[in-house]
């Protein structure tokens, strides 16, 4: 699993395919969330690019394509439990799968990004 300093995580499914979610740091940043306004399965994504929106108790933020490709799937479950967010950001809290045109290009943007030790020396935690 990789790290975005816009405290994303990024865990590749295969060559071309990558599963995200908001990083433990940040689910507890946000409070309880209420609300995931996802992007639509299909759905043309750009690296560094607001795609999605968490809304919590205390504030909306906006979630940022860690690479560049088309939805592949959304989590539907966020839609009945979004605090699925808070309680198990890593697991059943995770918001999309983006699938990549170039997998040369995925494993360079994912060496580009964060282990964790970096991560969490990044956010002190």
């Amino acid at each position: 699993m990789r790290y975005t300093a816009d405290h994303e995580w990024v865990r590749p499914l295969g060559e071309d395919l990558v599963r995200v979610g908001v990083t433990g740091y940040a689910a507890g940043q946000l409070g309880d969330v209420v609300f995931a306004d996802l992007p639509a399965e299909g759905a043309e994504v750009t690296a560094g690019r607001a795609m999605a929106e968490v809304e919590s108790t205390k504030s909306v933020s906006e979630v940022f394509a860690p690479v560049s490709g088309r939805i592949a799937a959304v989590n539907g479950a966020l839609d009945a439990e979004p605090q699925r967010v808070n309680s198990d950001p890593y697991g059943e809290g995770w918001l999309v799968e983006i699938r990549v045109a170039d997998s040369s290009v995925l494993r360079a943007a994912l060496a580009g990004m964060m282990e964790v030790a970096a991560y969490e020396a990044s956010t002190g935690t």
